[in-house]
This record gives C-alpha cells, structure tokens and sequence, in this order.
C-alpha cells in the first residue's frame, strides 16, 4: 500500500470498483473467505474486534488498518447478505459489512478523520467509501414512489423495490468550493459553530438545475456579498461526511467589502502578509490538512510569491 499521499484525504489511489463483479454472485462467495472487510456502525464509525490500545492517544488515530481491516472469514464462513462490495486491490477483494449484521457488538471505534490523518491512502479511500455507501443504504430502506421496503442488490449498489419495482443508486451530492482572491487577497470566512480563529474558503451545495460556477457565483453572494468574475476548477475530493463530493476551484472577485448573511459569522479579505501572521502567532486557524480547503488557501498563498 502507498504511503499518505500529499495534499487533503481521499484524492487517491482508490480501489478498482469492479463493477462487473458486482453481478457475478457465485464470484462474490468465492472472494469472501480471503477478503478484507471494513465494518461501518450507523454513525459512520469503523468498528474493529479490541479497543484501542491502552497506551495510545485518546483520539482513535492509533488504530492501524491492520486492527481495523479485518478477513471475511473471521467474520462469516460465508457470505452476509448485508456485505457489499467495496472493489479490487490486486488479487484481494474489499467489502463493507454494517455493523449490526453482526451477532456480537465489536468493541474498537475509529472515526474516518483519524483514519485519514495516519493511513496509507488506499485503505483511507476504502473507509470513505464504505462509510459514504453505507450512509445510504442505511437511509434509503424504503421506496420514495411508493414506501414499499427496498433490497439491496448488485453487491449493495443498487436498491430495488419490493413494490413498484422502481431501483434506486447511490447519490452523491455536489458541493463547491472555492478560494475567492480580488488579486492580492483572498476571501475567508468563519461559522459561529468553529472553534475561536478557525477561517476557511466558502463553499456550499450545488442547487438543481445549476451548473458548478452558477452555484460558485451564487453562494459567494449569499454568504459574502462579493461578485465573481471568473472561476477556474482546481480538483476534487470525495467528502463523505455524510455522502457529498467537493469539486474546488479558484475564482476572481469584485474588491469590494464583504457583508455576512446568516451563514457566516465574519467574512474578510486576508493578504499574503495577513495570512502568514496571523499563523504563526496562532490567531489564526486554517482548515486541517485532510480537507481540500486547506489545499486551496496553500495554492493561493504559493501563487503570490
């Protein structure tokens, strides 16, 4: 497995998804004794068979994905219904297994954020994964036609009604989010809820029948008063917290001065200068290096000089 790569969680490698597979019955069973199987409880949570060790940090991050990644067949001799599959690493099959298909509660607790902040990143990418899938199996066990239950078929991929017949996939919901600059200083802005001196980049969901930089234009409005001008797409990042895809970019803004709605607490223009000072006074708090926003601000800051 690699090592962490640079840059926020989750860009990658991920594993082969294998859809073929996943309508391939008989070769699911044949993969499941010598599988590695992520168990996902219903708050999104890794679950793993001891706690974490006595002598560790309290925050869960000692949990290995040796202690957490676990064989099929220490779980079932076959294969559980509930288990879907995650995709291919190599010869070595993947699945997600909700924690309450288990007879026995597991004790260990990691929270994907820990999981990110010190694995390697392909096991990371499996764990987002598994979590976002589950999320959605989890909240969509009944039919929105008709209220009918749904069963889960393709390897967990797909729900399909017991009434109407309707089938149902898993959604994603797209968010942006993007680093504003009027040319030598870049828009930041801060939520009630964060901790004292934590600012970010803006952000906010895509609306339907909106394309990505209408939805940039209109939530850098809402939130700052601030009028774009121009977007450019920097990357992606998969964000299951709980199922949402975060597509970055960088955009020019009118320099006028920002006006908060509800959403933000404050919202402000940072130079270079401001930004480098205020860090390393410890005033200011930027975004933890697992999210992409963090990336943003650092490609900003590096393309001032």
């Amino acid at each position: 497995m690699s090592a962490v790569p640079p840059g926020f969680a989750f860009r990658g490698p991920g594993l082969d998804r294998a859809e073929l597979l996943r309508d391939d019955p008989a070769g699911l069973d044949a993969r499941w004794p010598g599988a590695r199987v992520l168990v996902v409880d219903a708050e999104g949570l890794a679950r793993f068979p001891r706690p974490p060790r006595e002598t560790a940090p309290a925050t869960g991050a000692e949990a290995l994905p040796g202690d957490v990644v676990l064989p099929g067949a220490s779980l079932s001799a076959s294969r559980p219904a509930g288990a879907s599959l995650l995709g291919l690493d190599g010869d070595d099959a993947w699945f997600v297994l909700p924690h309450e298909a288990l007879a026995e509660e597991l004790p260990g607790r990691l929270g994907l954020r820990e999981a990110a902040a010190s694995w390697p990143a392909l096991p990371a990418a499996a764990l987002a994964q598994a979590r976002a899938l589950v999320y959605w199996q989890q909240r969509h066990r009944f039919c929105g036609a008709c209220g009918q239950p749904v069963r889960l078929a393709r390897a967990g991929y797909c729900g399909r009604c017991e009434g109407c017949g309707l089938e149902h996939y898993p959604r994603t919901d797209p968010a942006v989010i993007v680093a504003v600059s009027d040319g030598t200083r870049l828009l930041l802005g801060r939520q009630a809820s964060w901790p004292a001196g934590r600012w970010s980049v803006l952000a906010g969901f895509v609306e339907p029948g909106e394309s990505l930089e209408q939805a940039i234009a209109r939530e850098v409005m809402e939130e700052a008063a601030v009028p774009v001008r121009s977007t450019r797409y920097a990357a992606s990042q998969p964000w299951p917290f709980p199922g949402s895809l975060m597509v970055g970019f960088h955009a020019e803004g009118e320099p006028v001065e920002p006006r908060v709605s509800d959403e933000l607490e404050q919202a402000r223009w940072f130079s270079k200068a401001d930004i480098e000072a205020g860090v390393a006074s410890g005033e200011l708090k930027l975004s933890p290096r697992l999210s992409i926003s963090r990336t943003l601000i650092e490609e900003w800051l590096a393309q001032q000089g």
